[in-house]
């Protein structure tokens, strides 16, 4: 069943146009990210750490966000069908330090779901180990588990049995934290505005462009003009704000970043994910509007505020409605930058 779209929520201000990914296995390196300038930084658990090291990651991480931080901070979690991401989900999402939990692979309006609930119980403890490659894959719903169960005390020399264990107090529950859906196969795609719509809780949208190149055997950004215009629409059609662009992954190649954040901006895109601090300076200035944009903008407030309802300007433009909340768009972007 289709959720019905939520009412337009505001983005917050200022308005975020860098997220720079970090190792989660790396404290040092999220350390000297919380001082580069990123407007988000976001810790990675899954793609950027070995399986031997993601107990270390989690620890590590759970261990920075244990008081508030000066920078917003994301963490992207592993894989939500896998067996790290409840735990991950359940240890972090009520700590101070947090301001969001990327998802990845959102392949529906499900995996939302799941993801907010597993927010939404009690928080988990950070073991010593958390078992990775020996566990299996979270279990279906309706499968019968018994890691909810603790045991019960019996008398010396008879068999103890298993009893369900004291659901927690409802104020120990902890509230949704802000949830971000990474689109990254063919039917995530598909899906996108039922994604964008699913939760109260889910405050963006963006690709995943390597996973979805792999999958659908696109080669270069021709085949991928679909599904970056598909997951614009769907995010300002649930009333999200605009998603930004996927990594450039050569960290080397500033005017090729330069000239792909020229692309992205024209189709609808705003700021984008880095992966070196040397790129967010370029993204920074590529997505902030020019002087002759903020002119222009200025022009158009100017106009609409002296003489109201639909006009043209001396040069012939027209100016209604629509052109003027774009023109305040630029203004409070730009605001941003000053």
């Amino acid at each position: 069943m289709r959720t019905a779209p939520q009412a337009p929520r505001q983005t917050p201000a200022p308005t975020p146009l860098t997220w720079l990914y970090v190792p989660g296995d790396r404290p040092d390196v999220v350390a000297k990210a919380l001082g580069c300038g990123a407007d988000v930084v976001v810790v990675d658990l899954e793609d950027a750490v070995a399986p031997d090291r993601k107990d270390h990651a989690l620890r590590a991480t759970a261990e920075l966000l244990g008081d508030p931080l000066p920078v917003p901070v994301h963490v992207r979690v592993n894989a939500l069908d896998g067996p790290l991401a409840a735990h991950e989900i359940r240890t972090l999402a009520a700590l101070p330090g947090l301001a969001g939990l990327r998802l990845p692979k959102v392949q529906g309006p499900a995996d939302v779901h799941r993801a907010a609930g597993w927010a939404t119980t009690a928080a988990e403890p950070v073991p010593e180990h958390v078992p990775y490659a020996a566990e299996g894959p979270v279990p279906p719903a309706g499968h019968t588990r018994t890691d909810h169960l603790t045991p019960v005390r019996t008398p010396p020399g008879s068999t103890a049995t298993l009893a369900p264990a004291a659901p927690p107090a409802a104020s120990a529950l902890p509230a949704t934290p802000a949830l971000y859906a990474l689109l990254e196969s063919a039917l995530g795609i598909e899906h996108a505005f039922a994604i964008a719509t699913a939760h109260p809780a889910l405050r963006g949208i963006a690709l995943g462009e390597a996973d979805l190149c792999g999958e659908l055997g696109v080669r270069d950004d021709t085949g991928l003009a679909w599904p970056r215009s598909r997951a614009v629409v769907a995010a300002r059609a649930a009333g999200l704000a605009p998603p930004p662009q996927s990594v450039h992954p050569d960290v080397h190649d500033l005017d090729g970043l330069a000239r792909s954040c020229a692309g992205g901006r024209a189709l609808g895109f705003l700021g984008r994910a880095a992966i070196h601090p040397r790129q967010l300076p370029v993204i920074e200035a590529a997505y902030l509007p020019s002087a002759e944009e903020v002119a222009a903008a200025q022009e158009i407030v100017r106009a609409a505020t002296a003489e109201g309802g639909a006009l043209a300007l001396p040069d012939g433009r027209f100016v209604d409605a629509a052109v003027v909340a774009g023109a305040r768009r630029v203004l409070d972007l730009a605001g941003r930058g000053s």
